[in-house]
């Protein structure tokens, strides 16, 4: 069974960082695409960045140079390192294995304060 557990979002104040975690379960990550997607308040779900099985990557205009998505194979972890982060960036974050059957985890609040 496929699981995806995100950790690591928290209150932080504009221009600061954190590092998102999602931990996969079920199935091996190092083969699969994978995403981060966030929702803000009263806004649609959006694409943040992805990654490829084969390690390309491609982010949101509004995040790129910001932002970066990785993964530890051997942990079976994807990562969104955020830098610099403003008041926009509050939302709901989501890891999602985009590749197959599609599954979401169950989010991660950030909180950006000006």
């Amino acid at each position: 069974q496929v699981q995806l557990m995100e950790s690591g979002g928290g209150l932080v104040q504009a221009g600061g960082s954190l590092r998102l975690s999602c931990a996969a379960s079920g199935f091996g990550l190092s083969m699969s695409s994978m995403a981060w997607y966030r929702q803000a308040p009263g806004k649609q779900r959006e694409f943040v960045a992805s990654t490829s099985g084969g390690g390309n990557t491609n982010y949101a205009d509004s995040v790129k140079g910001r932002f970066t998505i990785s993964r530890d194979n051997a942990k079976n972890i994807l990562y969104l390192q955020m830098h610099s982060l403003k008041p926009e960036d509050t939302a709901i974050y989501y890891c999602v294995k985009t590749m197959g059957s599609v599954s979401w985890g169950q989010g991660t609040q950030v909180t950006v304060s000006s």
